[in-house]
């Protein structure tokens, strides 16, 4: 099966969504599969990939993080999408790409993958101090009616976790189909722990004591991920003991948090790195895992840290919270930095040994990165083989096949 993806999100120094399609990439070459991603960019190229081809097409900057791009005219999309003929059409995001890509041909089979929830990402961030969440969502109900109209191009809408699919169906949505992501096991878990590497990045935090406990967070820097309320919670956890927050990324927000931080003792700023063995060693080295976004619709950070068997710190609700669990994890009220301090301090005070144990026993009970994919790529053929008029070249599953279909996505969902 050819599968094309309209992915708005996608950029070479993004977050989450490059790192999934480019695992996507890896599983659609192990299954069999052609991937082509059409993505906006700097300007007109082509990418030749083992497994399929990345088109970059022109598009305009987004003013506020010159990291992204949308896309402006849907011409382009309709000329590599005739060009390529898919099976599949995948669209992920919920702005313009989107739009091009459910607009294409009525006899392919379409999904839409639900990546983000702007309501929750911008509203909620900006306005929580002010109205409820229910006050802000009924401020824009407008956007979940056109969300409705833009599902309507699709036949079926993706969503990663059982939290989001819930929050969706609560809003009047359609219903998703939940297809849970999943994290790369063998990148994460066999990252050895360095205590020299510890102690380096304690010494970037400007701190050099034996009792010194390290925290690490990688984030976009975005008002949404709340790392000032991070940074004051770090800083309240510290009287109890010196605490070192080592923050990871790179973002819109990033001069202001760097002004921050220099007027924070004990806080780094240690900008974008894309090396994923760096990483991997890096969270395996630390004491424990910090996140405040309360918004995530998965949490792909916090499976790969769960995996590197790094206990963590998260908000109540999220995506982050349907990940972690309380043998593992300390949990507080979102956007609360009092809250956070404290449970930052109650992590640290457990046994450390039988927390990694704990973390790594939680980690292996999540989909890997092959088991998303598995399922992912299940449910488009049951789709593709249920839409009339698609698939031309490919021939439809038999009834026995259809049923191990649906036994093998009801499992993994289950995960």
């Amino acid at each position: 099966m050819k599968i094309l993806d309209v992915a708005e999100f996608y950029s070479e120094r993004g977050g989450g969504v490059r790192t999934y399609v480019e695992q996507k990439f890896e599983a659609a070459k192990a299954a069999g599969h052609r991937l082509c991603v059409i993505a906006p960019g700097r300007e007109d190229r082509v990418e030749n990939i083992s497994a399929g081809k990345l088109f970059w097409v022109k598009s305009p900057v987004i003013p506020i993080d010159r990291r992204y791009h949308l896309f402006w005219r849907q011409k382009p999309i309709d000329e590599i999408i005739n060009a390529e003929r898919p099976d599949f059409i995948e669209g992920s995001s919920p702005w313009r790409g989107a739009w091009f890509a459910g607009r294409q041909s009525p006899a392919i089979p379409k999904a839409l993958v639900v990546h983000q929830d702007p309501v929750l990402t911008y509203p909620h961030t900006f306005l929580g101090e002010i109205f409820s969440a229910a006050q802000i969502d009924a401020l824009f109900a407008g956007f979940f009616r056109y969300f409705r109209r833009l599902q309507d191009l699709f036949d079926t809408t993706i969503v990663a976790s059982p939290w989001l699919g819930a929050r969706l169906s609560r809003l009047g949505l359609r219903q998703p189909q939940i297809v849970p992501f999943g994290v790369d096991q063998d990148a994460f878990a066999g990252a050895e722990r360095s205590e020299e590497l510890r102690r380096a990045m304690l010494a970037d935090c400007g701190i050099n004591h034996p009792n010194a406990r390290l925290l690490v967070t990688i984030s976009r820097h975005h008002p949404e991920k709340r790392i000032p309320m991070m940074i004051e919670a770090a800083r309240q956890a510290s009287y109890s003991q010196p605490i070192g927050l080592y923050i990871i990324g790179d973002g819109p927000s990033r001069s202001a948090i760097e002004r921050l931080a220099i007027r924070t003792p004990g806080v780094r700023v240690a900008g974008y790195i894309g090396d994923r063995e760096r990483l991997a060693e890096i969270l395996a080295s630390a004491d424990a895992y910090l996140h405040a976004c309360p918004t995530e619709t998965f949490g792909m950070v916090i499976a790969e840290a769960m995996a590197a068997g790094l206990p963590m710190v998260v908000p109540s609700s999220g995506g982050a919270a349907d990940l972690a669990s309380p043998e593992c994890a300390e949990f507080f009220t979102p956007d609360d930095a009092q809250d956070c301090a404290d449970a930052i301090i109650r992590l640290l005070r457990r046994d450390a040994a039988a927390l990694r144990a704990s973390t790594r026993r939680s980690a292996a009970r999540l989909n890997s990165t092959s088991d998303h994919f598995r399922a992912l790529f299940l449910a488009y053929e049951k789709l593709a083989e249920r839409k009339p008029g698609s698939g031309g070249e490919r021939r439809p599953a038999s009834a026995g096949a259809s049923s191990a279909i649906d036994a093998s996505l009801a499992a993994l969902a289950a995960n």
